[in-house]
């Protein structure tokens, strides 16, 4: 009576195990069929392309209502109004490395009148905003709710439907190829004493900010990247950045540095 009993339950235990061997077979296949699926993938960002600014590209500082200074601010490269007069360019000649671009005969006395290409770069910035707005797909979507300080930014498309605030230092870390395009819905904010690094060879010349509103630094602060400004960019005190201040309403500076990026 009991080898019937004990018969069936070790035919039982057999099937178990057999099954379980035949789904870890499955399982490891699974996996493997996973890796190498993974391994054919290209990065989301390897074809990221960056924006062509045109001749905006040629400014550090670019605007179309003014562009004012606190003396004595340090400007390395080329800068300009349009369409509104050169007279709201409230700027120091010995305050800027580089050339300073007026619509008219008004402006500091080192001024270039050159309306017709002041046009077209107001153009080309208008262009380059909207193309860095529309692109989609994004690999990071409202990353920290907004908060970003203490992070470590990896090449790829960002987009924010909100605001975005930096309190703390963040890294932007990638090679010298690769391409960042920050969205910004509303406002950005970077608070006093923070600082934008890069690591790896990122170039700030690589790096696209499209931000909707307000752009505020504060003092003593320091940015990196090109900055494409729906509304003002505002620098505060000793505030620095590598990159260009394109915006579409006015700049304004105090005793900060702004130098063009290589």
């Amino acid at each position: 009576m009991k080898s019937k009993i004990v018969t069936p339950i070790i035919a039982m235990l057999l099937v178990v195990f057999m099954g379980s061997c035949q789904k870890d077979q499955d399982t490891q296949a699974f996996k493997a069929s996973s890796i190498d699926k993974l391994a054919s993938l290209e990065p989301l960002t390897k074809n990221l392309q960056g924006i062509d600014l045109g001749v905006a590209g040629n400014f550090a500082i670019l605007s179309k209502t003014g562009i004012t200074s606190v003396y004595k601010s340090t400007i390395t490269g080329d800068i300009g109004t349009s369409p509104i007069t050169g007279a709201a360019m409230v700027v120091s000649c010995g305050e800027v490395t580089g050339n300073v671009f007026s619509v008219d005969a008004a402006g500091p006395a080192c001024k270039t009148t050159s309306a017709t290409m002041l046009t077209s770069a107001v153009s080309d910035m208008q262009t380059a905003y909207l193309d860095a707005e529309g692109r989609i797909n994004p690999d990071y979507l409202n990353l920290g709710a907004g908060t970003i300080g203490g992070t470590t930014l990896l090449p790829g498309l960002y987009k924010w439907t909100s605001s975005v605030n930096i309190p703390t230092d963040i890294t932007i870390s990638g090679s010298a190829d690769d391409v960042w395009i920050f969205q910004v819905a509303g406002t950005l904010d970077m608070s006093s004493a923070v600082r934008v690094t890069l690591s790896g060879g990122a170039q700030a010349k690589n790096i696209y900010w499209q931000v909707a509103g307000a752009v505020t630094f504060g003092t003593t602060s320091h940015f990196e990247g090109i900055i494409l400004g729906k509304t003002g960019i505002n620098l505060q005190t000793g505030g620095t950045i590598n990159g260009r201040l394109l915006a579409q309403t006015a700049a304004t500076l105090q005793m900060n540095t702004v130098t063009q990026p290589q």
